[in-house]
């Protein structure tokens, strides 16, 4: 299913003639006048500023597992002085079944199993590993835990390709199901304010959009699958969580205890209470306080609706009726009472993607693409590059550009950060400005000066530009600054402190660069409130 236009171009001799000067492309790009007219995709003209990815996402979590293949195009829009691509389309080439995630024991995954899975996903789609150019892994709940995340990456690394590995954590999880479960496209064409509830079987991960763009994320320790029951209403998986939730129902239960019917649901209307009151209190009680995994949401503001997503959204707005065994049922339908009653002061907006929100955002809004400007040494030796710790200075760029600011900038916060110098890093650079030749030659000193230890322990420059001058910083590093160190200066590319990039092969003819955003990619198992 790979485009055939839009092959890597980690064999081409022209890569690097092909980047550094953007006026003329490889020849066999040339178009001939004889030449019969072809489908527009064959055009290369069109396909410089029209990219195809072909991207991955799947989602781990406590309870299911389930991965999405999906065709990305990329469209180039200049404005100001970048020449981003954003995503124009997707198009999912295979979504698998929802499986529950196999356990070999109460805590352990079982990779052999997990992998079976994925087998099964590849192999359905017809979609080889090598094909895929981009994609994401989240894992979340117990697939946190330090000693399944490194089983999962086993799985994974033996799958190879251009992929991905793993990554985690609370807020980026919140802001895929954000982005998957529609939300953001929902309030970017309504002009809405949205809170996007994503209700797991272990957490509930929230997110505050505007307009399109995330404003807040946070997670709180409520799930379906915190308390599993069999057939027979033996308790046969409790969670820490899930013990103290049906504490605050007046149960004192363990594993192989009885529940009933009625008990559970119980459990399931004060874990509901909880959700409302953790997210509309203020004060928040200390021990809805606790239930939080990352910082609290905050006052919402004027919110327009909500809309919710997760596993448990099946049931919220009434899509699902079987029950399994768990407390996904019971809590959906608790949460929707309290929800036509007013107990949250928003309307509860249509449903997007429920289970499916964080694997669609995974395969979506994890990739950002270069502009095709870029300055870089030596494609073959440079790229692809994985696990890229993002170290992103604080600065301003007055009229006139001080250097040494901007090296005091990138020092502070390499130091800040703790990065050794014999640590490959990926510098995120914001440019404001006009970009004449006093300002980029001082700002092009000021990331010289900044980098100096690590360039002098041999270390190669990765810098990374939201505005459009990558071109003439890199030349200026080189020719007049005397960088000699491999490098790579691209733009187009917004990134945050805390990510983790992979970096992937120079693309052709769009002279472009896949990069795929993650967050730390093991955690230790998130806290409980045992």
């Amino acid at each position: 299913m790979h485009d055939h236009h839009d092959h890597d171009g980690h064999g081409h001799d022209d890569a690097e003639r092909a980047v550094y000067s953007a006026a003329h492309a490889p020849d066999d790009d040339h178009v001939h006048d004889d030449e019969p007219l072809g489908p527009l995709e064959d055009n290369p003209i069109w396909q410089q500023d029209n990219v195809t990815l072909h991207s991955v996402g799947m989602d781990i979590g406590s309870s299911g597992t389930q991965v999405v293949f999906s065709r990305l195009r990329l469209r180039r829009i200049s404005e100001d002085l970048t020449s981003r691509y954003i995503v124009v389309s997707r198009e999912t080439v295979y979504r698998s079944p929802v499986e529950l995630t196999p356990y070999a024991s109460a805590e352990q995954i079982d990779a052999a199993a997990l992998g079976s899975i994925i087998d099964r996903a590849y192999n359905t789609a017809r979609v080889r590993p090598e094909a895929v150019d981009t994609g994401v892994v989240i894992l979340t709940g117990e697939a946190l835990r330090r000693s399944n995340a490194e089983a999962i990456a086993g799985v994974l690394a033996e799958r190879g390709g251009e992929l991905v590995t793993a990554t985690a954590g609370h807020n980026m999880e919140a802001m895929l199901a954000a982005y998957g479960s529609g939300a953001a496209k929902a309030s970017y064409d309504q002009g809405l304010r949205i809170l996007n509830i994503d209700i797991g079987g272990g957490t509930t991960k929230l997110a505050l959009v505007e307009n399109g763009r995330v404003l807040r994320t946070a997670a709180v320790h409520i799930g379906g699958r915190l308390q599993v029951t069999e057939e027979a209403g033996r308790i046969v998986r409790l969670d820490p969580a899930g013990r103290a939730h049906a504490e605050r129902a007046g149960y004192a239960w363990s594993l192989g205890d009885s529940a009933g019917v009625a008990e559970v649901e119980k459990v399931a209307e004060v874990m509901a209470d909880a959700l409302v009151t953790a997210i509309t209190a203020d004060p928040l009680p200390a021990d809805l306080a606790a239930l939080y995994l990352t910082e609290p949401l905050g006052p919402l503001g004027d919110v327009d609706g909500v809309m919710v997503s997760g596993g448990v959204a099946e049931y919220v707005y009434d899509r699902e009726q079987r029950r399994f065994g768990d407390l996904g049922l019971p809590l959906g339908h608790a949460l929707r009472r309290r929800l036509d009653a007013g107990a949250l002061p928003y309307p509860l907006l249509p449903a997007g993607e429920c289970i499916r929100a964080t694997a669609l955002g995974a395969s979506e809004y994890s990739v950002q693409l270069s502009g095709n400007t870029g300055f870089i040494t030596a494609p073959d030796a440079l790229l692809p590059r994985r696990n890229l710790q993002v170290v992103k200075p604080v600065y301003e760029l007055g009229e006139a550009v001080e250097a040494g600011a901007v090296a005091d900038a990138v020092r502070r916060h390499l130091t800040a950060l703790d990065v050794a110098d014999g640590t490959d890093v990926a510098l995120a650079m914001s440019w404001q400005g006009s970009p004449d030749y006093a300002r980029v030659a001082a700002f092009a000193q000021g990331i010289r000066d900044g980098l100096a230890p690590r360039t002098a322990a041999g270390r190669p420059v990765y810098v990374l530009l939201d505005g459009d001058v990558a071109m003439t910083l890199g030349r200026l590093l080189r020719d007049e600054l005397g960088v000699e160190n491999e490098m790579l200066v691209i733009d187009g590319v917004s990134l945050r402190d805390f990510d983790y990039i992979d970096i992937g092969r120079l693309r052709f003819p769009s002279r472009t660069v896949p990069v795929t955003i993650k967050s730390l990619i093991f955690h230790e198992a998130p806290p409980t409130t045992a």
